[in-house]
Formats: structure tokens, C-alpha cells, sequence
């Protein structure tokens, strides 16, 4: 199939879901979804080009925390708190990019520096606790009477879910200009050999700093509209390095080089999320009185399992699969494997 046909067929059942008659708690997981495929979104546009970040659940927490930050103790609207949220997350992409980049630090040396990133930004959100809550979590303060514009606050899912919508397309919009740039093929010829792209007149630097500041934006404007739409966060749940292995795991699930790839990756994320939620719960299993066990990890464990598993089965996720079985079967050969 077309991917612009199944876009628009995937849009067009977005658009309509809400007037199915979707209960409070569906409609709920569905934004949730929604923002954070944009957050997938926008880690596949560096990821695809071998750019392996481990850390924008600092970015996520920067945009969240910055925006919430400046709404109560500045009085400053979120429709100004959030621009200059994604400005510090550019800003913090740009100084841990810049040296990588110039200094060739690349591959795993790569997700390591940005592994350390996200555990650092944690750190200093809960050392803060003072401001930021720490490790108890932040609130954004109440204005008005169930509804804001001016704080972006809204007792009604059916405006978040339209604002979500659009979020998402935003992404996917992001996510092929992207695509269909020359920049695009100046980060394949980097990601395949950079002495090489260097050697053509490529610049090997800018064109990577560009697609990590590109991509930490995005996954900070995602952190401020979760912050917005939940009214709440912590250091657990919208940074750390639990949330930047989620963000890998959905993308690699879904499909790094599609752009519903990240969708995909956000639906089978979260709602495994929950399932293991209610399934196993959050309170420590005692088998005796000393031993207890906390089960608290065991959706990372889980998400660690199936991520070493699609890496060696499935390398182009879920999307990637069927997009190649569907080519061969309409090219009348069988898939490689």
C-alpha cells in the first residue's frame, strides 16, 4: 500500500475515533499515545542514521520541567515556556553534540555520553527537590475553572485528543520533509563512512548537529505537552534512563525507517505498559518477611527482552516487516531475511 494511502486512512480513523463512543479511559491511553509518537517520532529522525541517543529522556524532562518551572514561579504562559523550553533542549543538544561530533565520538562511545545525559539531568532534578519536587514530582498550578487557554489547561479530553492529533501529524509531516531533504542523503553517506561524505564536501558536523537538535526539540516540545495534558511529572516518569530505553525500544519495535514506525512502536509500548501495570502491579511481592521482591522494573526487563529479540529477528521492526513482505509479495519473490 501506498504510505501516503495508509497515512491519510490512519489520520482519517484518528480524526473519527473520539466520535466512536470511546470511554474516558481509552480515550486517555489514545493521547497518550499520540504525544508520545511524536517523542518516537522525533528520536527516529536521528536514529535512522545510525545517531544512537540513550538520553533524551533529558530532553523530555527539560521540555516538561522548564515549561511547568517557569508557569509557577514566573507567571509565564506555556505558550511562551514551551518555545523557550525547546530552546534550552537545542541548547543542551548542541553542547553535548558539538564535541562528540567534532571529536568523532561516535557508535557506542555516542550513546554512552548520551546515556550519562539523561542520568545527569535526573540527578539534578531530584538534587532540586527544593524546586523541582525531586523525586516526589512536579504540578503545574491550576488556572481557571476546568479550562485555560492562557495556561494550556484542559479538564476536557476531547480538546487534548484534537491538540494531540495534531501533534502527531506534526511529526509525521516533520518526519518525511526530513525524508525527502538533501540532508538526508548527506547523513547516509555519514552514517556509512564520514571520512568518505567529508572527503565530497559534506559537512559532517553541521549535518549532524542539525538532525540532533532537530530531534532533541521535538522530544522536549513532546515533554511539555505530556506535562500539560497530565498535569504531573517526576523524574521517573518523563526522564531518566528508563524513559530513553523506552524510547529506543518503541522505535526499533515499530520500525526506525517508517514514519508510522514510532506509532506503531508507541501502541505496542504503552499498551504493554499497562497490561504488565495491571497484571503484575506496582506493590513488592513478599515471599517471606525478609525477602521481598520489587516489581517495579519488570516492564524494563521486559522491554529489554523484546528489544534484543526484534533486534536479531525483526532489525526493521514491525512496519519495516510487512512493508517488505508486501513488496515482495507484490514483486512475486520471497522477502529476505
Amino acid at each position: 500500500m501506498n504510505s501516503k494511502l495508509l497515512i491519510a486512512v490512519v489520520a482519517a480513523v484518528l480524526v473519527a475515533l473520539p466520535f466512536l463512543g470511546l470511554d474516558s479511559y481509552p480515550l486517555h491511553l489514545v493521547i497518550v499515545i499520540l504525544i508520545w509518537s511524536f517523542a518516537y517520532t522525533g528520536w527516529s529522525i536521528m536514529g535512522r542514521f545510525g545517531l544512537v541517543s540513550l538520553g533524551h529522556g533529558a530532553f523530555m524532562a527539560v521540555g516538561g520541567y522548564v515549561t511547568a518551572l517557569l508557569w509557577n514561579e514566573l507567571g509565564l504562559t506555556p505558550w511562551i515556556g514551551i518555545p523557550i523550553a525547546m530552546l534550552c533542549a537545542g541548547g543542551l543538544a548542541v553542547l553535548i553534540g558539538y564535541p562528540c561530533f567534532k571529536f568523532r565520538i561516535v557508535g557506542h562511545y555516542f550513546a554512552l555520553v548520551t546515556l550519562a545525559l539523561s542520568e545527569v539531568v535526573r540527578q539534578i532534578i531530584i538534587a532540586t527537590r527544593d524546586t523541582t519536587g525531586g523525586s516526589l514530582g512536579y504540578t503545574p498550578e491550576r488556572h481557571g475553572d476546568g479550562w485555560s487557554v492562557i495556561a494550556l489547561q484542559s479538564d476536557d479530553r476531547m480538546v487534548f485528543y484534537f491538540v494531540a492529533l495534531a501533534v502527531w501529524m506534526a511529526g509525521i509531516v516533520i518526519w518525511r520533509l526530513v525524508d525527502r531533504s538533501m540532508a538526508r542523503y548527506a547523513l547516509e553517506a555519514i552514517s556509512e563512512d564520514e571520512d568518505a561524505s567529508a572527503a565530497v564536501g559534506v559537512r559532517v558536523t553541521r549535518e549532524k548537529l542539525k538532525v540532533t537538535v532537530l530531534s532533541a526539540v521535538m522530544t522536549a516540545f513532546a515533554g511539555a505537552m505530556y506535562c500539560q495534558y497530565q498535569m504531573f511529572i517526576s523524574p521517573d516518569t518523563i526522564g531518566g534512563v528508563g524513559i530513553s530505553l523506552q524510547i529506543v525500544f518503541a522505535v526499533v519495535v515499530g520500525g526506525i525507517y517508517n514514519s508510522l514506525g514510532p506509532t506503531i512502536g508507541a501502541v505496542i509500548t504503552l499498551l504493554l505498559a499497562e497490561v504488565l501495570r495491571i497484571w503484575i502491579g506496582t506493590e513488592a511481592y513478599c515471599l517471606t518477611e525478609k525477602i521481598c521482591l520489587n516489581v517495579a522494573g519488570v516492564p524494563l526487563l521486559v522491554y529489554g527482552i523484546m528489544l534484543i529479540l526484534f533486534i536479531i529477528f525483526l532489525p526493521k521492526g514491525i512496519v519495516g516487516a510487512v512493508a517488505d513482505r508486501w513488496q515482495a509479495r507484490n514483486n512475486g519473490s520471497v522477502p529476505a531475511k
